[in-house]
């Protein structure tokens, strides 16, 4: 892309240097200010395209120590000098043309060759104009886009002369001096929106119509509540974006993550050009219950919670949870834990709320263990199922497995259980059944069933 750009520039360098030379002289030979305006137009260029081929080169170094945001902000300076040079040329060239009209006497003489050089400009200044637009879409370079809007006003001016060489040839003598007036003009308008566009990127513009596309993504984004702020600013070519966004507190870090990369992506879908720096901030909603409340304080602490039960006395708030933590630990540390939750949840809640924890040994994660015979898992087998028999509500003990660490046996199985039965029911009964086993075989650490709902769908 940078090869792209500076070639395109070096070309219209060349071409520039080339134009100058051919129109100043025969501006000198003829004597025409309309000519003369028109090669101090394309002198002007030749310092233009030296300016624009030093931005390019200098744009696309990637950021520094120094230049956090990159060097884009070059191509603005560079066309902000770029617009100076066309009003000066423009002033000159009208205070030139309303002399000649005060004192004329300045004769003008039109030759073929002369009109042969004004037309071989707009043949060079059409085709570098198209070059330079693809090379500026392609790289969305702020330096070659003022380049071909610069080179396609060369055209009209071009062709005002031609204008005022056929008045002049016609018996119309002060055709060429309007003719340079209108090549004035021209000039004129093309730096006045040369310098609004670079003024705009200077001063750090939010660019038309970015500011909807990051609003509409914010309205379309999963998970996103409201885009809070978006600040946009251009830097040469590229654009960056500085956007907040609310999400819902309760959302885990992953999820939130995932929002964020989403937004992300459909930005540089819709902007590719783009360098986005997405904040979410988490917020309170009204809808957010107690229980989401103390497990997003848990959450917060790193502290696993469960048996969670929330009570409403009279006009008191009770809570009270287990919490796990490392059976390793001395019990001084395991309760500094469960004090600190308990503090935090108070702080939350407010420090009228009983809050009550009780403290469980986690169980061991990323013990090494082992299958055990054939011969115990069947035996298993049928205690679990001997069991069940008095136990009416699970049935159908089946995927039985049993694995031996360090710690003792485990045992997970599969039962069927009567689907319009209530959560409640099937915990109370599932849990009955394993303590009931647990009993009968003290060498179990723990079992684990998986209910599934069976029978008639009502």
């Amino acid at each position: 892309m940078t090869s792209q750009k500076t070639r395109v520039a070096l070309i219209s360098l060349l071409a520039s240097v080339g134009l100058t030379i051919g129109k100043f002289t025969v501006a000198l030979a003829t004597g025409s200010l309309g000519i003369l305006s028109d090669a101090f137009h394309s002198l002007m260029d030749i310092g233009a395209t030296a300016i624009t081929f030093f931005a390019v080169r200098v744009s696309d170094k990637p950021a520094d120590e120094e230049h956090h945001y990159g060097h884009g902000k070059i191509e603005s300076v560079t066309a902000l000098a770029e617009t100076g040079l066309l009003f000066v040329i423009a002033g000159w060239i009208v205070y030139e043309a309303i002399h000649r009209l005060i004192a004329p006497g300045n004769g003008v003489e039109v030759t073929w060759w002369a009109v042969a050089v004004i037309c071989g400009s707009m043949v060079v200044d059409f085709n570098r104009s198209r070059a330079l637009k693809r090379a500026a879409e392609a790289t969305r370079s702020e330096a070659l886009a003022a380049d071909a809007l610069h080179f396609a006003s060369d055209l009209w001016s071009s062709a005002a002369v031609l204008i005022g060489l056929a008045a002049t040839w016609a018996g119309f003598p002060a055709g060429d001096s309007f003719a340079a007036i209108v090549v004035a003009i021209v000039v004129g308008l093309a730096g006045y929106r040369l310098g609004r566009r670079t003024i705009e990127s200077l001063t750090d513009t939010a660019p038309a119509g970015y500011a909807d596309i990051i609003a509409n993504i914010a309205r379309d984004a999963e998970g996103v509540l409201a885009l809070k702020r978006a600040r946009i600013r251009r830097g040469g070519s590229t654009v960056f974006i500085d956007a907040d966004v609310n999400v819902r507190r309760t959302f885990a870090f992953d999820r939130v993550n995932a929002i964020k990369a989403k937004f992300i992506d459909r930005v540089h879908r819709e902007i590719e050009d783009a360098d986005i720096s997405l904040t979410a901030h988490p917020v309170a909603l009204d809808d957010e219950t107690i229980f989401d409340k103390v497990m997003l304080v848990a959450a917060r602490r790193g502290v696993a919670v469960h048996h969670l039960t929330v009570q409403h006395v009279s006009d008191a708030l009770s809570v009270s949870f287990d919490i796990e933590v490392d059976a390793d630990w001395p019990y001084w540390k395991a309760h500094d834990v469960a004090s600190g939750l308990e503090e935090a949840i108070r702080n939350e809640l407010g420090d009228d709320v009983e809050v009550e924890s009780h403290i469980e040994p986690a169980d061991v994660i990323g013990v090494d263990g082992a299958d055990v015979s054939e011969e115990m898992i069947l035996e298993v087998v049928d205690k679990l199922e001997v069991l069940a028999e008095s136990h009416p509500l699970v049935t159908h003990i089946h995927d039985v497995r049993v694995r031996r660490n360090r710690l003792g046996l485990f045992v997970t199985l599969h039962c069927w259980v009567d689907r319009t039965r209530s959560v409640d029911e099937v915990h109370t009964a599932v849990d009955r059944f394993e303590r009931a086993f647990r009993e009968s075989h003290p060498g179990v650490r723990r079992i684990v069933t998986h209910a599934e709902p069976h029978g008639a769908e009502r």
